[in-house]
């Protein structure tokens, strides 16, 4: 494939990650891990981060024996050209399935907690229209954009949380196991996959300045990710108690609705520019490496031109019909459960077939540049 959008450093790599996983824990994902967890859900992230760290290094040791490769050519390496297209494929599916979920879920925060007046079937199209272009702008002007914004981000997140600590009641946390140890695991083996962009994420290791910035971003990123959505799981328990948390669709703007900074009341105003334009990295993003993938699966060298096929797809898709906040949530459920023994499994596969087949001996890994 050929590859002139540019390339992005370990600043940029990582602020990729800190966005497109870090904002998860402003929609439903909070509510979906208290399901099971209760108020031990910021365990279940901390134990979901570490059984996320063995895939995550896996694929990074099979993508260094094929530096220059991105995840869907070392696929097709790994398992041959039918099987491999046919897992690319697999995959191609399950991400524009999970687009169009997700993409689903913030067109309802949008709509019902800012814009109610706002038809949401506008405000889809308005989201995908300004995705699609920063999608088509490369992966050069996503990450610039986003090391630009993550520390604008950051501090109104830690605002936020220092503030609901304060407010908020710490022996709310208790019991510490919630529903008990096995619900622990079952809750962190169910949704693991929330973590599953540190896979798909494999499809941008070439533009990535060196494999060396590859490798530390990825565990930075993971390490980073994991400690905020942990503690913001703290954060919504002790604000308004699990039993109270996990009736609540989106915790996180609950959150900032109800607490008060100085002598701002509508502190919402001072989070929601920043978290819109966090949503729209996001999912430029995705469209970008979904673009990528069905680039590599069609053996079409500029990956750019598919994104507008991509962005109407999910469109139409999306505006079909439309559901609410509760189908939504329980499709994304779905789809986590499908895609968590993916995610844990795949990457263990490919390093085996590749210690098998000698990858790592042929002379195929170097040292990082």
């Amino acid at each position: 494939m050929k590859r002139n959008e540019g390339k992005i450093g370990i600043k940029e790599y990582v602020a990729i990650i800190a966005l497109t996983i870090g904002t998860k824990l402003s929609d439903d994902t909070p509510t979906i891990i208290y399901e099971n967890a209760r108020n031990a859900g910021w365990i279940v992230v901390l134990l979901m981060g570490v059984m996320a760290f063995i895939p995550a290094i896996l694929l990074i040791k099979v993508l260094s024996a094929h530096k220059g490769k991105n995840l869907h050519e070392v696929i097709i390496h790994i398992f041959g050209k039918f099987f491999g297209t046919i897992i690319s494929i697999l995959l191609l599916v399950a991400g524009v399935a999970s687009i169009t979920v997700d993409t689903g879920i913030y067109v309802d925060i949008i709509g019902t907690m800012y814009f109610t007046k706002t038809p949401p079937s506008i405000i889809y199209v308005i989201l995908m229209l300004v995705c699609g272009y920063g999608a088509k702008r490369g992966i050069e002007q996503i990450g610039t954009v986003a090391w630009v914004l993550l520390p604008y981000l950051k501090i109104t997140l830690f605002i936020a949380i220092l503030v609901s600590l304060n407010t908020g009641h710490f022996d709310y946390i208790f019991p510490i196991l919630g529903e008990g140890s096995m619900e622990i695991l079952k809750a962190s083996a169910k949704n693991v996959s929330i973590f599953s962009d540190l896979f798909f994420i494999g499809l941008i290791a070439p533009l990535v300045v060196s494999f060396k910035d590859f490798k530390k971003g990825t565990i930075l990123g993971l390490i980073m990710v994991t400690l905020e959505i942990s503690l913001a799981m703290v954060t919504f328990v002790m604000l308004f108690d699990y039993s109270t948390a996990e009736m609540l669709s989106y915790p996180f703007h609950e959150t900032i609705r109800y607490i008060e900074v100085g002598f701002l009341q509508n502190v919402e105003t001072l989070f929601f520019p920043f978290w819109l334009v966090a949503t729209f990295i996001r999912f430029s993003f995705y469209l970008y490496i979904s673009a990528v993938l069905l680039a590599g699966i069609l053996n079409i060298k500029e990956s750019e031109y598919l994104i507008p096929l991509i962005t109407t797809l999910i469109i139409l898709f999306g505006l079909a019909p439309d559901s609410p906040s509760i189908v939504l949530y329980n499709m994304r459920q779905n789809i986590l459960m499908m895609v968590s023994p993916v995610f844990f499994l795949l990457p263990p596969l490919m390093w085996l077939i590749a210690k098998i087949r000698g990858d790592f001996k042929n002379g195929t890994v170097q040292e990082s540049n």
